[in-house]
């Protein structure tokens, strides 16, 4: 992978400020998704999910001021930043919440790997877990990401070699 990379990039920019997180934080979305399957599937932002104790801390390192989130009727979160000092934009959050059926429900994930993108790396739930996620956020998009990540869409006969 070239070094220009922009996944591997904004990983290796964001790892000073992230070290600074005493809790477990997470990449989701479509990066986890990338960096699970090493699909050349776009990625228009990094999702980071931290924990509320780290947010003052790396939101510091990284020059953001630390308020309050929003609601989009679908997702909501008690912290919300936007950084776009990296070669993808990255938002930031903590206390993610999901709504379904008029209730929210909170998003955190139980399982964290490491995984590595070139030179960078970054935390992100386990596949069947972040799958698990992605089809409960019901979009199109995330249904997509979810199929992604089964195991028969892994396999190297479907990928027309066997």
């Amino acid at each position: 992978m070239a070094s220009g990379d922009p996944l591997e990039q904004t990983l290796l920019h964001l790892a000073p400020a992230l070290a600074r997180a005493r809790q477990p934080w997470w990449v989701i979305a479509s990066g986890a998704v990338k960096l699970h399957t090493g699909s050349d599937m776009p990625i228009g932002d990094l999702d980071l999910l931290l924990a509320r104790a780290d947010v003052e801390a790396v939101f510091a390192a990284l020059g953001l001021a630390v308020t309050p989130g929003g609601s989009d009727g679908l997702f909501r979160s008690a912290v919300f930043a936007r950084y776009a000092g990296a070669p993808l934009p990255v938002e930031l959050f903590a206390e993610f919440e999901l709504c379904r059926d008029g209730q929210w429900q909170a998003i955190v994930p139980q399982s964290r790997r490491l995984l590595r993108w070139g030179r960078g790396e970054a935390y992100v739930p386990e596949a069947d877990e972040l799958a698990a996620i992605l089809r409960r956020f019901g979009r199109d998009k995330d249904l997509a990401r979810a199929e992604l990540l089964s195991p028969s869409d892994r396999s190297p006969s479907r990928s027309g070699n066997a």
